[in-house]
């Protein structure tokens, strides 16, 4: 049966997520809500759905409540919702501070509902068809480089797009972190558009992240170094590439490319594959996968204490950028 969901916040996401909820058999869109007249009339007349003259009259409506809005009103937002006992889904970052999401997790637990955060790269087919392959990464290198675009700028570039990576290296290493080591710097906004950070786990794995929103073109490429081998995943362009060392057995291919060990070694022949992608809708995916979570009473796959986790690291992040901002002053 249908789930009921609300989407609150129909800007340029928002309208995104309309269109996969309205797309998919596992829901019933009971409607929206947005503050901004102009916005909400627009949406309702485009998608021919009903627009909520307030929050709390879409959160009694639904089942599901789909946080679509600005960071800044996401705790507000799952709040209301959480005190309806309704599940919730909400757009990362999961919150603006930790202190206000340590507090969802308390109203999450105390209505006993299910919570998920979009961290959308974990539905990208690419990371998902490469995933199986991953085995104990020890060295991590993420480029996460965007376009200058205004609609971003409300939080730092950490919040805004390192995030996603940083979900995804916790999300592949099992380990806890040891140390952290970053810079960064304000070009165009009041806060950081550029960022580097080390992180280093007790396991010995090293993960070096990048993000940028002022770049000249877009990449969101990671690589994963593991023994014998590393993973290439590119989110944007949503392609894999396994690329393996392993023992020559027998003669080679004269077009294998081939590396010779010395005598006392076996030669390597370096095997490159490329694992079928399947084409799937990422934001569409995120959210069906949650509802099967509800229905199945199961935790969802990025639960809000992954949420959580990575935004304490992103955070973390900052404060080393800005006690390396604040000795140059």
């Amino acid at each position: 049966m249908a789930k009921k969901i609300g989407v609150l916040g129909v800007g340029h996401l928002g309208k995104i997520h309309i269109k996969c909820i309205l797309a998919s058999d596992r829901f019933n869109l009971v409607g929206f809500y947005d503050p901004d007249p102009e916005t909400a009339k627009a949406v309702a007349q485009s998608f021919g759905i009903h627009r909520f003259r307030s929050e709390d009259a879409l959160i009694k409506a639904s089942e599901i409540v789909d946080i679509v809005t600005p960071t800044v009103s996401h705790f507000n937002c799952a709040s209301k919702a959480l005190k309806h006992a309704r599940h919730v889904f909400i757009e990362k970052p999961l919150t603006t501070t930790l202190f206000e999401a340590r507090k969802l997790i308390d109203l999450a637990e105390e209505a006993g509902v299910n919570v998920q955060v979009g961290h959308v790269e974990r539905f990208n087919p690419a990371f998902i068809a490469a995933k199986p392959y991953l085995n104990n990464p020890m060295f991590i290198e993420a480029h996460r480089l965007g376009q200058f675009n205004p609609r971003g700028t409300d939080v730092p570039v950490i919040l805004d797009l390192m995030i996603h990576d940083i979900d995804i290296m916790l999300n592949v290493v099992n380990a806890g972190v040891k140390k952290i080591s970053a810079s960064g710097v304000s070009v165009v906004s009041d806060t950081p558009d550029i960022g580097n950070a080390r992180v280093e786990f007790n396991n010995g794995c090293v993960a070096n992240l990048t993000a940028s929103r002022i770049s000249m073109k877009n990449m969101r490429k990671t690589r994963f170094f593991q023994h014998e081998g590393y993973i290439a995943v590119d989110f944007l362009s949503k392609e894999a590439q396994i690329i393996r060392m392993k023992d020559v057995i027998a003669s080679p291919d004269p077009m294998a490319m081939v590396i010779d060990l010395g005598p006392e070694k076996n030669q390597k022949q370096i095997w490159v594959e490329k694992p079928e992608i399947k084409s799937i809708n990422a934001i569409k995916t995120e959210l069906e996968t949650f509802c099967d979570s509800i229905v199945n009473n199961t935790e969802p796959l990025v639960s809000i204490q992954d949420g959580y986790a990575s935004l304490e690291l992103a955070y973390q992040i900052m404060e080393k950028i800005e006690d390396n901002l604040q000795k140059l002053t």
